[in-house]
């Protein structure tokens, strides 16, 4: 699982612009909470080495996949818990039952400053909670 300020993050492919060049589809996991984007950890050696490549040749946009081969979004993702095409209520959702059983953990530790970080965490994922709702209201 891949996990960033406690929170997991959501496979997905996305788009990483890297000096002057906009690099489409690369693997990327995403924080619901912090909103920080990382280049896949299984992928990342070969970005960094596309991306030296693209500065010196000096393209403005490229597709990631066809350039790297093998892979497959099964395998870069299977160790998420969330992904992309899922419901963003059931992945808000999922989160807050995540950062509820840690909050729990927290206070049987007593570490108070994790405890807090898992209250903004909770917050934050709540306010996404009713941004959506209304979405699904109004939309």
């Amino acid at each position: 699982m891949s996990f960033c300020c406690g929170a997991s993050m959501i496979g997905t492919r996305g788009i990483v612009k890297h000096l002057h060049t906009r690099m489409l589809n690369v693997p990327t996991l995403y924080c619901p909470v912090c909103h920080r984007t990382d280049v896949h950890y299984l992928v990342r050696r070969e970005f960094e080495i596309l991306a030296e490549y693209v500065a010196v040749d000096g393209a403005s946009e490229i597709n990631f996949l066809d350039y790297v081969q093998g892979n497959k979004s099964d395998e870069l993702f299977e160790n998420c818990i969330n992904q992309e095409n899922d419901d963003p209520m059931d992945l808000v959702d999922r989160q807050i039952d995540m950062s509820l059983d840690l909050l729990r953990v927290a206070k049987e530790f007593g570490d108070n400053e994790w405890e807090g970080q898992l209250k903004s965490r909770l917050a934050a994922l709540s306010i996404q909670r009713e941004i959506i709702s209304e979405r699904r209201i109004t939309g």
